[in-house]
């Protein structure tokens, strides 16, 4: 019997090569046809034979499976939570392709040790002149263009100090990090609009704004949250402060949101949480956090109107606080800017739906997930039909706005979508995903399909381009959040564990189990490869990547020089393989040294690295990059510099000295 089920097994490894490599036509071969006694067929058989694979193992293994030298068809973008990076990732392969450097310093880039773009770069992002050098980066956003991915740039938040940082996808680099004035911590961002004029961020935790104090015995006179506008230019690549306007929002714990698009373009959608208030206090004999911001049956969903609170703000209706423009909640009710509705209680995600006609909001604690429909906001909000909460806000009524609801399973967080009119949510109490019909504007047609267990807590979900005007469907990423028994011990801290599913049929299947040691992700975006167009080298010898323009710093061979003036030294060095020039730095204790390396390489993969021992000095350059960093010479001595990157048969050879006289 078992040597039957291997055959069998052989038979649909066989059809399942001959399918996909375009063979599906010709005739599948019989169990007769198969040689089980030599060649390939019989060596596969015993490697699923030796490992007890079982066909639907098989099938897959060959969904994910890339040889070498051939491409994914997308790239992932996780966000690396408390490593403070991103994670790029290839799809269907779950091939790890970067480790992208954010908040947190990377020695093998050379990101914040010691380069000085690096340093300024990570600087912007201090609090109140306390030096910040972790984060917890949760939501990435991909550049946008009439609601698509366009592979641009990538924008990240850190929750623990209300940052947002820029990536420039044409080397996958940060280019900028902007801290929020008004708040310490955030979580509901980064959401761009449907052509990256904006980068929305909201608030959690309400605090004064400004970071200012006051006593949480006056929590709901003084505390607020905030929803950040951050004005983006793509020319420059950069967030416009100065041109970037918050709302303000009652101290409710604003969460997740989105922006608008199609039908709903010029709005934004966030949820809320702690509708009640809790302060906490246990230490006093108050009712837990967890226990007091969960009393009610539903919280607020935010409903904004962006391009209208750009108006307000170009009118001069706006106050300033810490030097952020400021609607006020007075401002934004009297210009029909903020309204609210109610929604499940404890949400954990608004998703819009690829034709903005429809927002998904899924409750913590309510095993549904609700539909509201764009038309039905708005004909509430011209009819005036409305009441208040206690800060004065519109709140429109649940029967106006709602379309449908309907009952997943237990704990439904976030939701992305297919290109079949399919919607997908995950479950976190169930650790499983749900998928579901959209119904448009008939309720009785939004319906369960099926559901698939994933291993376990599962958290965000990706589907491909699936929070986009033209979802891709295929493949959906669950993000869970324990690795219980899934694979081998490392200690008491595990991994979490990245799903990859294939959705392209029915049922769903789970064809990949990806361990992630370097962080929690929270959430991923997926783009199609193709869309992706980065450098293989800089457009020029004496490239600055932060710029992405030529550097005046840059060093021609030949042109290498030391210069002092006074206690300042100046170095100009080229990196080639497999040559430092120069080769000896003479300083002397208590220079300050400035020091510019010039890559003259001009080939594909030909980065060198530099170390400097002793001086917390580690660099990465790229092809064609001029990069600069800066030291006091503080200590003398014979210090060692060298190339880490192996880029020849003489690359150990490829180094030099400092040398610092007493």
């Amino acid at each position: 019997m078992r040597r039957i089920f291997v055959v069998l097994l052989v038979v649909v490894m066989v059809a399942s090569i001959a399918a996909a490599c375009g063979g599906g036509d010709k005739e599948t071969p019989t169990p007769e046809a198969v040689n089980v006694e030599g060649g390939l067929p019989a060596s596969a058989m015993e490697i699923a034979s030796a490992r007890g694979l079982t066909p639907d193992d098989i099938n897959a293994a060959l969904k994910t499976f890339v040889p070498s030298g051939k491409m994914d068809e997308y790239m992932l973008f996780l966000s690396g939570g408390h490593s403070g990076n991103v994670i790029a990732v290839g799809v269907p392969s779950m091939r790890i392709m970067k480790n992208i450097a954010v908040f947190t310093p990377e020695s093998w880039q050379g990101y914040g040790y010691g380069s000085k773009e690096s340093e300024e770069i990570l600087d912007a992002g201090n609090v109140n002149g306390v030096k910040i050098r972790m984060g917890d980066t949760h939501h990435p956003a991909l550049s946008e263009t009439g609601g698509d991915y366009d592979g641009q740039y990538l924008f990240i938040n850190d929750k623990s100090s209300a940052r947002v940082a820029v990536i420039d996808l044409r080397d996958f680099e940060t280019k900028q990090i902007v801290k929020d004035p008004l708040l310490i911590s955030q979580h509901g961002s980064t959401f761009v609009t449907p052509n990256t004029d904006y980068v929305i961020q909201a608030s959690q935790y309400g605090t004064p704004l400004g970071w200012d104090y006051a006593p949480i015995s006056e929590y709901k006179e003084k505390y607020r949250g905030t929803i950040t506008m951050w004005k983006f230019d793509r020319e420059k690549g950069r967030i416009i402060p100065e041109e970037s306007f918050a709302i303000e929002v009652p101290p409710y714990w604003q969460d997740l949101c989105d922006a608008g698009k199609l039908a709903s373009d010029g709005w934004g959608f966030c949820n809320s949480f702690n509708s009640e208030l809790a302060t906490g206090g246990v230490e006093e004999g108050n009712p837990p956090f967890e226990a007091g911001v969960s009393q009610r049956d539903t919280d607020y969903l935010h409903i904004f109107n962006w391009k209208k609170a750009a108006e307000v703000v170009a009118a001069g209706k706006a106050e300033t606080i810490n030097g952020m423009q400021v609607i006020r909640i007075p401002t934004a009710v009297e210009e029909g800017v903020l309204f609210l509705a109610p929604e499940p209680k404890s949400p954990h995600g608004v998703d819009v739906t690829p034709d903005g006609k429809y927002m998904v909001v899924a409750g913590k604690l309510d095993p549904h997930v609700t539909i509201y429909a764009m038309d039905k906001i708005q004909k509430a909000i011209d009819a005036g039909k409305w009441t208040t909460d206690d800060f004065g806000i519109p709140v429109l009524n649940f029967d106006d706005v709602m379309m449908a609801q309907v009952e997943l399973g237990l704990g439904p967080l976030h939701t992305q979508f297919d290109d079949k009119g399919n919607a997908y949510t995950s479950l976190f109490l169930d650790s499983a995903v749900a998928r579901w019909k959209l119904g448009g504007d008939d309720p009785a047609a939004y319906q369960l399909l099926d559901k698939l267990s994933v291993q376990y807590n599962i958290g965000h979900i990706s589907a491909a381009e699936g929070d986009t005007v033209s979802p891709d469907g295929k493949y959906l990423v669950a993000l869970n959040k324990w690795a219980v028994d899934r694979f081998p011990s490392v200690g008491p801290l595990l991994p979490q564990n990245e799903q990859l599913l294939d959705i392209s049929g029915n049922p769903m299947q789970v064809i990949y189990d990806m361990p992630m040691g370097v962080g929690e992700p929270h959430y991923a975006q997926m783009i199609k490869m193709d869309k992706l167009h980065p450098w293989d080298v800089y457009p020029q010898v004496g490239w600055d990547p932060v710029a992405q323009a030529p550097s005046e710093f840059a060093t021609a061979a030949g042109e290498e020089k030391v210069v002092r003036d006074g206690n300042e030294v100046e170095v100009w060095m080229t990196a080639v393989r497999s040559h430092l020039t120069p080769e000896h730095v003479q300083i002397k204790k208590g220079d300050h040294v400035t020091w510019h390396i010039t890559n003259i390489e001009t080939a594909k993969d030909a980065t060198h690295g530099f170390q400097l021992g002793g001086y917390n000095i580690s660099l990465s350059i790229e092809p064609g990059e001029t990069t600069t960093f800066e030291f006091d010479a503080v200590n003398d001595g014979t210090y060692a510099y060298y190339c880490t990157e192996f880029c020849s048969a003489l690359h150990l050879e490829m180094m030099g000295y400092m040398l610092v006289e007493p």
